[in-house]
């Protein structure tokens, strides 16, 4: 388990704290800004293990698989809270999660083969998006309503512009099986 799949993990790990104190009023009024911290700092693991297995060359097929998972367990786990508080349309997250499961999917396909099907730029276009979309709103800062808006429908559309991407780049992963 090197230092990138370590802070994968803690990304994991991370989760059930945010969701607390998301949904809860534990904190009492900072319960948010406590949850935001969390997220941001959960986010941040994401950016510093990408980086660090690139730069030392500790690149796995694990980190490969469980980064993008962490990823999307800390994003929908975030974008679910925010339904329930209103913030976001359920809609828009249901979007989101279904590509989320195609993906999944093909990566399933994709390993029973032997194949790893890494994440891709637009992959993680869509990451940054989603993950800023999710600070603003989590933030919930009306002078910031417009911006939050615009971040929210540029995360969807690169929600959609990467799954296709996927499937044409991967196609062929079922296309055999068809």
């Amino acid at each position: 388990m090197n230092l990138p799949n370590k802070l994968t993990m803690l990304r994991v790990i991370m989760i059930p704290f945010f969701v607390f104190f998301m949904l809860t009023n534990v904190g009492g009024a900072h319960s948010q800004w406590i949850a935001l911290v969390i997220f941001i700092a959960a986010s941040l693991t994401d950016l510093l293990d990408g980086k660090i297995a690139r730069k030392y060359n500790l690149i796995t097929d694990f980190g490969k698989f469980m980064d993008p998972l962490a990823d999307k367990m800390l994003v929908i786990s975030a974008m679910i809270c925010l339904v329930s508080m209103d913030r976001i349309p359920a809609w828009i997250v249901i979007v989101i999660v279904a590509r989320e499961f195609i993906i999944s999917g093909f990566r399933l396909i994709a390993a029973d083969k032997g194949v790893v099907i890494a994440a891709s730029y637009w992959g993680k276009f869509k990451t940054v998006f989603q993950m800023a979309m999710v600070i603003l709103m989590i933030a919930d800062i009306p002078a910031l309503s417009v911006l939050t808006q615009l971040v929210m429908w540029i995360a969807l559309v690169l929600t959609v512009i990467s799954l296709i991407d996927y499937l044409r780049k991967n196609w062929n992963v079922i296309g055999s099986n068809m």
